[in-house]
């Protein structure tokens, strides 16, 4: 995820390969339109909501996030995040938080 004072963008890159993957930024003269700002918190919900539907396109269920030593969970990066949630693609550290309380209650019931 990256922002300015006049755009949000995110995309999404393949580790092993370090290739983009599927990328929305507010720049796009398509989206440009839809959109009232290109900047705030409404256009990173829409980035992030543009991104997860590329995504599921694309066949990608799940991804994993990797914020920025500066970035923390909230504003623009809460919503990009959590409307990519929205969309219907999995967040990679949750699945694993699922399967860690899942095996916990497994041993607590045996």
């Amino acid at each position: 995820m990256h922002f300015t004072n006049k755009f949000v963008s995110a995309q999404v890159i393949h580790s092993p390969t370090a290739t983009v993957v599927s990328s929305a930024s507010s720049q796009e003269k398509a989206l440009r339109p839809s959109m009232d700002s290109t900047w705030d918190v409404a256009a990173a919900a829409k980035i992030g909501k543009i991104l997860g539907e590329r995504l599921l396109l694309q066949g990608i269920p799940a991804v994993a996030i990797h914020l920025k030593r500066e970035q923390k969970y909230h504003g623009k990066v809460k919503a990009v995040i959590d409307s990519v949630r929205e969309a219907g693609v999995n967040l990679l550290g949750e699945l694993l938080n699922l399967l860690v309380v899942f095996v916990l209650r497994l041993v607590t019931f045996v």
